[in-house]
């Protein structure tokens, strides 16, 4: 008797029982752009590149209005784990080192009672912690029989790494963990990172489609900033022929052939490259949403489904030639917007659709919330775990905070912060290589959602723009940021040398 009156009171008293806590799959990929997702519509929904992913929203909820905070790999996979922004966590851009000594939220549900297994790519050097299984990518990791590191050392395996992660996640989720505790597991993709080099049984697909084009393939940059026109990621000047194209005189591709067969010049060759570079792109991202179909199924079969909460997100956006561009970093909606799709079952009511504001530094919070932990503090971001249960809190944030701090460095994005909300954007770039030391953008997203005019210097727009400057201000003091000058931000992290030509 004595027995069952303490077992019913450690309930009452810690909460649900580990068989009752709810487990998480988080699926994580590289630079995957909603844009290339069904579920999110546009252009290239009706190419069905998704429709594993996209059963996410059928059965779940979708995010129509998720963010980032600092749009570029590394910094977006630091904010993930540790729910701070780049000036909080330390890792301001891709070539800072990660503190892993710091708090992460998988070293909480560690503690907590979780079994927590992070397998996939990363991007930041040194042994993970918090993990009680872990085998990452070195790296940007390879497309075609990667090596992976655990804490025993490197190993290299034979096949195409996007298949090879989720053999490896699937076999942790039915061979190695402990089935008497709830789970955290989360799969990372290196997909569809850049060179883009797609799964052998993929080669082919949609090679006799044209892909639609975006009606700003050809944007001429006017009516905006400058640091628009001085970037250096655009499909014209930038993409390789060799390395992210697979063209090249010396290769023996029926690609290669065609083209130098009869070679392209002007409009006519970013038109061309616009093809080649969507087509390899939603090639790699076929094989992740293949396997996004793999885990479902196998939660199915193995009677995990129910209890199971599966996520899938991307660590930005990315630009699908949309102002002649590829690639992120830019506070423009492509690469500023991820994707977010939940599916929650017996929670989320089946094709829910959400529009509010939400953030990468919500993530952390949301998983140590579905788990019944505490939140600490000191995190930036929120649990949206109101929000997936169709509870919206009445203190719902109107706006977010953007830095970007990766300058000068590859594709020459100048140094920028900005402040968002459903209707306005206002961009402020900085630093000794922008015109005066600072210029400025205003966006109406409701009459210019490409983002091809910028309002800043319109009277019309004072009010709006004064009201946003006041924001940022206060964005500044509420995630602690320097404000003692117009260049204290960039005083942040200093660079003095650009990067050598390779």
């Amino acid at each position: 008797m004595r027995n069952i009156m303490w077992t019913i009171f450690f309930v009452l008293t810690l909460g649900l029982t580990a068989a009752d806590k709810p487990n998480i799959i988080w699926i994580f990929s590289d630079d995957h752009s909603y844009q290339t997702i069904g579920a999110y519509g546009g252009r290239l929904a009706h190419l069905n590149n998704s429709p594993n992913i996209d059963s996410l929203a059928k059965e779940g909820m979708i995010f129509n209005r998720c963010y980032v905070g600092n749009s570029i790999c590394a910094p977006a996979r630091a904010t993930l784990l540790t729910g701070k922004h780049s000036h909080k966590n330390g890792k301001f851009d891709n070539r800072d080192p990660f503190n892993h000594d710091q708090q992460q939220f998988q070293k909480l549900l560690q503690k907590s009672g979780y079994q927590t297994a992070m397998i996939g790519k990363i991007h930041l050097h040194g042994k993970m912690q918090g993990f009680d299984y872990w085998e990452v990518l070195p790296g940007q990791g390879k497309y075609y029989d990667p090596d992976f590191v655990t804490e025993e050392g490197k190993t290299s395996y034979k096949g195409y790494v996007t298949d090879i992660i989720t053999d490896k996640a699937i076999d942790w989720l039915d061979k190695k963990r402990d089935k008497n505790k709830p789970f955290m597991c989360m799969i990372h993709q290196k997909a569809p990172h850049r060179n883009w080099q797609p799964a052998q049984r993929h080669m082919e697909l949609y090679e006799d489609i044209e892909i639609p084009e975006p009606a700003n393939l050809f944007d001429d940059y006017s009516n905006r900033a400058t640091p628009s026109a001085t970037q250096d990621m655009s499909l014209e000047k930038t993409m390789r022929m060799k390395q992210d194209l697979k063209t090249d005189p010396s290769l023996d591709n029926k690609r290669s052939k065609d083209f130098y067969a009869n070679p392209l010049t002007g409009k006519a060759l970013v038109k061309w490259k616009y093809q080649q570079y969507l087509k390899d792109f939603m090639r790699c991202t076929k094989a992740v949403d293949e396997n996004v179909g793999r885990v479902l199924e196998y939660l199915k079969e193995s009677g995990l489904e129910k209890n199971t909460i599966v996520m899938y997100s991307s660590d930005q956006g990315f630009y699908m030639g949309e102002h002649g561009w590829f690639d992120k970093r830019m506070m423009y909606e492509e690469s500023y917007r991820t994707p977010f799709l939940v599916k929650w079952p017996g929670t989320i009511k089946p094709g829910s659709v959400n529009t509010d504001l939400v953030q990468n530094i919500d993530f952390a919070p949301t998983f140590l919330d579905i788990c019944g932990v505490e939140i600490p503090a000191d995190m930036d971001g929120v649990s949206v775990v109101p929000l997936l249960k169709g509870e919206k809190p009445a203190d719902w944030r109107k706006h977010l905070y953007y830095t970007y701090y990766e300058y000068p460095a590859v594709h020459s994005v100048r140094r920028h912060e900005g402040v968002s909300g459903k209707r306005y954007k206002l961009i402020r770039y900085y630093g000794p290589d922008v015109e005066n030391g600072e210029e400025w953008e205003l966006f109406d997203l409701k009459t210019d959602p490409g983002e091809m005019n910028s309002q800043y210097s319109n009277p019309e727009y004072a009010s709006v723009v004064a009201e946003l400057k006041k924001e940022l201000i206060n964005m500044r003091k509420k995630y602690q940021l320097p404000t003692e000058g117009p260049d204290a931000l960039y005083k942040i992290v200093p660079r003095k040398k650009k990067p050598k030509k390779k």
